[in-house]
């Protein structure tokens, strides 16, 4: 019965793979609802149109004709998913394109590997470089790429027309390694022993002695070498174990050493199980590294020369190419943690042995992979002893998350946010809230918005139930990651005013008055959702002030609005883009208007899974030149809104000719997010990528400093005034 069931098996494989060339309609000859089956279109636009063409083919009856005959470059394509994913390193995808006057950009082919479901494409072709320009017959044109072989993949092919003009394609073709893909095998997924291990599930049985000095510093040692095997040893990166657990395996034994001597010899032993490593010629780090990996502990600590000796074999001989436990994002250079697992859920409350795992896992994960380590208050090193015991001792979830906000917040990143699995912290804020906003100018605390007969704009709140407020930041800021104290106070004032009272306290001093008490009723804090961002006119995404000077708002802009931005403000003597808020990513559609040649305007940093700790620069990011160049005066308005991709947004506007930052620090947090999942299904996320100006200046923690430095007064704020906006009419009118 076995054997039919394998003879049926292998059959349906042959006739499914014998069936794919025809299922992909590779040569658009199979036609539905006037195009070719299974084919689509993206970035579908009133100026862009698919159609079938009987004419002008390369071969067979029908070729695809695309067309674009807008003003405002994007990507337009027409692909087809592949239904299998298959085994093998490479796939290359060939095919005819033809051209007529494709002109501010290519025509060519498109081709993607998707793996990863926070960022698609995993891998992406497009022939960028070797993209077809002008007027041309049919030329053949081939891309490769690798097959990264994970869960979840999937394999996009077809055209891409980025530019003016007209392409056309046709008889394309599917190879893996060289085979046509009718006669490529079928991708079954590896399994790896690391997941077959499930010896601890969500009990490590550990129980901890009581963490004497040596007892500390033993754990602070155990934890640095678990962490550098789990990166570096070649055995343990592949996925051949599942080094959580045998973190859990060598803490009994390790706990109960008496002495340094017994101590190493344990390790020794430990390290030993898992195999020799091959040796060879030792790797190098890169020569230009921005950042190189700081294994000096290994060298300083106060372990015996075997064990030093071992450790350092280890990181010669590293582990290189996949890597089980992490995986560099490419083109976009960000970390990928993979296989970690939370064990249980967000009700549950990890056991001490899970606990110290989760120490382990953050610290390490920022000791290799965080790019931006070297800029935290805390010598990173230092914190790892200090956390040891507050997370042993954390009796309660409760007590876990909060310990594990503080220790979040030590890397000193607002992309830090505690996503998911704080329920417990989050609820000691309330459900309640003041209807009332407020922001922090200079440390006080002043109203901007209300909802309320009693406060009013201007006015500043001193005490919450009769705590004062600097008292009150003081206590709750250590569990507000933030890059600097702006976005952090940001974040406090969110917050501040919530409860689970009816009604809460306020002392405030009214704008030129005396100090009062008052009784506020609080409301659902579903009910006050106050949004600065949202506080904005929809219709006043872009207006003339005056007669000559422009004014765009990013938050609702879109591509469609460019064409009118520019037919309208082109001719003004100043132009002012409000980046204090969340925007679409249209920078790249305005900044050329702005520079009168190519310039450079960013790189970012990126870390290497062949040598954890390392990181180099990326190419420069650039500003291609416009056909028309805008003379007038450029001011960008910032201030602690401006975060994330719209300080990356900001800093290519700075890159223009004649551009001025005007308002105050920015969020100072940039770079592709990463998340990192701890046990108990705790969610938080790093900055991924180092950020910096092309001359190697950053802006990590700093954010983008204004060349004109201007915050809301106390009086503005009670006028309704928009006192960076006066500046900057000002300061264009000069």
């Amino acid at each position: 019965m076995k054997t039919h069931c394998l003879i049926i098996s292998v059959l349906l494989s042959i006739f499914m793979i014998s069936c794919q060339k025809n299922d992909l309609n590779l040569d658009f000859e199979d036609i539905e609802n006037g195009l070719p089956k299974g084919w689509s279109s993206f970035h579908q636009e009133a100026d862009f149109s698919v159609s079938l063409d009987s004419i002008n083919v390369k071969s067979g009856k029908y070729a695809i004709a695309m067309e674009f005959t807008g003003d405002i470059v994007n990507y337009h394509g027409f692909t087809i998913k592949l239904p299998h994913y298959y085994d093998g390193e490479k796939i290359t995808l060939s095919g005819y394109v033809k051209t007529e006057n494709v002109t501010d950009g290519f025509a060519g082919l498109w081709l993607t590997v998707n793996s990863d479901p926070l960022w698609k494409p995993y891998e992406m072709s497009f022939m960028e470089q070797k993209g077809i320009t002008g007027t041309t017959d049919w030329k053949r044109c081939e891309i490769t790429l690798d097959l990264c072989h994970t869960e979840g993949n999937e394999i996009e092919i077809g055209g891409l027309l980025s530019g003016k003009g007209k392409m056309w394609l046709d008889d394309l073709k599917i190879s893996i390694d060289d085979k046509d893909i009718t006669k490529a095998k079928l991708y079954q997924p590896k399994t790896f022993p690391a997941t077959e291990d499930n010896k601890f599930g969500i009990h490590s049985n550990i129980i901890f002695p009581e963490l004497t000095q040596q007892k500390k510093e033993d754990l602070v040692l155990l934890g640095r070498i678990w962490g550098f095997l789990k990166y570096h040893h070649p055995k343990i990166a592949k996925g051949n174990y599942n080094w959580d657990y045998e973190l859990f395996r060598i803490l009994p034994p390790y706990l109960k050493a008496t002495g340094k001597q017994q101590r190493d010899s344990i390790l020794i032993k430990w390290i030993e199980q898992y195999g020799n490593i091959s040796k060879g010629k030792p790797r190098q780090s890169t020569r230009d590294a921005f950042l190189k990996p700081d294994l000096l502990w290994i060298k300083n600590s106060h372990i015996n020369l075997k064990l030093k000796n071992l450790l350092q074999d280890i990181y010669a001989n590293r582990n290189q190419g996949f890597n089980y436990y992490v995986k560099i994002r490419p083109y976009i250079g960000n970390p990928i943690f993979t296989n970690e697992s939370s064990y249980m859920g967000k009700d549950h409350h990890p056991d001490a042995g899970f606990r110290l795992l989760s120490l382990f896992r953050y610290w390490n994960m920022i000791t290799y992979f965080y790019p931006y380590k070297y800029i935290t208050d805390k010598n990173w090193d230092s914190v790892l002893q200090e956390y040891i015991p507050y997370f042993i001792e954390a009796k309660t979830r409760l007590e876990y998350e909060l310990v594990s906000a503080r220790l979040i917040g030590e890397i000193c990143d607002s992309h830090a946010l505690l996503y998911e699995g704080w329920e417990n912290m989050k609820s000691m804020e309330g459900a309640r809230q003041v209807p009332v906003a407020v922001k922090f100018i200079g440390n006080q605390l002043v109203v901007i918005d209300s909802n309320s007969t009693e406060l009013k704009k201007g006015d500043i709140i001193t005490r919450i139930n009769n705590k004062p407020i600097i008292n009150i930041v003081d206590s709750i800021k250590p569990y507000y990651p933030a890059s600097n104290e702006a976005s952090r106070l940001k974040s406090i004032a969110e917050n501040i005013l919530r409860s689970d009272q009816d009604h809460i306290q306020i002392e405030y001093i009214p704008f030129n008055g005396k100090t009062r008490r008052i009784n506020m009723e609080t409301v659902n804090s579903k009910q006050w959702i106050y949004n600065s961002k949202n506080k904005k006119d929809k219709h006043e995404n872009f207006k003339l002030i005056g007669k000559d000077i422009g004014y765009i708002n990013l938050q609702n802009i879109t591509r469609d609005d460019i064409i009118s931005i520019k037919q309208k403000f082109f001719k003004t003597k100043g132009l002012i883009i409000d980046n204090r808020c969340l925007s679409p990513d249209v920078f790249s559609l305005l900044a050329p208007a702005f520079v009168n040649k190519t310039t450079d305007f960013a790189k970012l940093t990126q870390g290497n899974t062949d040598n954890p700790g390392e990181f180099t620069f990326s190419p420069i990011y650039r500003i291609p030149k416009s056909e028309k160049f805008y003379s007038g005066k450029l001011v960008i308005l910032v201030n602690e809104e401006t975060v994330g991709n719209q300080e990356y947004t900001t800093m290519a506007f700075k890159a223009g000719n004649n551009t001025t930052i005007i308002g105050s620090q920015t969020g100072g947090f940039d770079g592709n997010n990463t998340q990192i999942i701890l046990p108990g299904e705790l969610i938080t996320f790093i900055s991924g990528n180092g950020v910096y100006y092309p001359d190697g200046k950053g802006t990590q923690r700093i954010g983008i400093i204004p060349d004109i430095e201007v915050k809301p007064s106390i009086k503005g704020i009670k006028e309704g005034r928009d006192e960076l906006l006066e500046k900057a009419i000002e300061f264009i009118n000069q």
